[in-house]
């Protein structure tokens, strides 16, 4: 079995899918505890329009992709902070909205390649080197700001109101978590794909929340289940000859099947 890392495209993948696996559902704990969930698949759907420019223009899609959605999440949380448009129907917005942008995109970048079907669904045989040192790099920076704003993140996720009485810079967080999802969910596209990034963020945090743990034990478990979610999705993909991104969430959701059976029968 451990022949599958004589290949260098495959311990890529598996590096960049560690650290997807760690950093997605963290972040997913944060947009889970909000009700905010349909962030994640906003987001990916404005990396898709991001990803359609750099093919167009001719630069480096993850850039791209990052920019949109960072540029986008921004708009997310300003629309929503000003309390004229509900949370909900401002992501319902943006979420088809920038799919509409992105196919239109997609008929100038002359139709569907196998370039951006590796951005949609994920393709393990696509992580190139600077792929590896862009997720790594941007994901240590999230880990970090994650680890240093940790209490008031979690404050801001169960009562936002009480923290703005403390003196909790809410809207700066809330900016700070957005702009942290977006650059999760363009990180995660080669290994996932745009299309269910969403899923690995939110699956492994409800599977986690069905052990009924405190919210550090549920993030750590969260954080558990996305690796053995991209670990094993990579094994499995690799030598069934399956789509990276949806195996990885097949399983997730599968771990997801056996929290639900534990639950009952405790």
């Amino acid at each position: 079995m451990l022949e599958i890392f004589q290949y260098s495209f495959m311990v890529r993948a598996f590096i960049a899918g560690i650290v997807i696996g760690i950093i997605a559902p963290l972040i997913g704990n944060f947009l889970v505890a909000r009700r905010y969930s349909l962030m994640a698949d906003s987001l990916s759907h404005m990396s898709l329009a991001g990803v359609a420019i750099g093919l167009i223009t001719g630069i480096y899609p993850i850039y791209t992709a990052m920019i949109v959605a960072v540029a986008g999440s921004i708009a997310i949380e300003l629309l929503r902070t000003e309390k004229r448009i509900s949370g909900e129907v401002v992501l319902a917005m943006f979420l088809s909205g920038s799919l509409a942008i992105a196919i239109v995109l997609i008929s100038f970048a002359r139709g569907f390649n196998v370039d951006l079907f590796s951005y949609l669904f994920g393709s393990i045989s696509t992580v190139r080197e600077i792929d590896l040192w862009i997720i790594s790099g941007l994901g240590l920076v999230v880990l970090t700001v994650i680890f240093f704003l940790y209490k008031e993140l979690v404050y801001i996720a169960f009562d936002e109101e009480a923290a703005k009485v403390s003196g909790v810079k809410v809207r700066l967080l809330n900016i700070v978590l957005v702009i942290l999802t977006a650059v999760t969910v363009s990180l995660s596209m080669r290994i996932v794909g745009a299309l269910l990034i969403g899923a690995l963020m939110v699956i492994p945090v409800v599977a986690a929340m069905q052990l009924r743990k405190s919210f550090k034990q549920t993030v750590l478990f969260a954080i558990m289940f996305g690796l053995i979610s991209v670990i094993s999705g990579l094994f499995i993909s690799y030598y069934l000859n399956l789509a990276a991104g949806g195996t990885i969430v097949v399983l997730a959701l599968a771990l997801f099947g056996v929290t639900i059976i534990l639950n009952k029968s405790n």
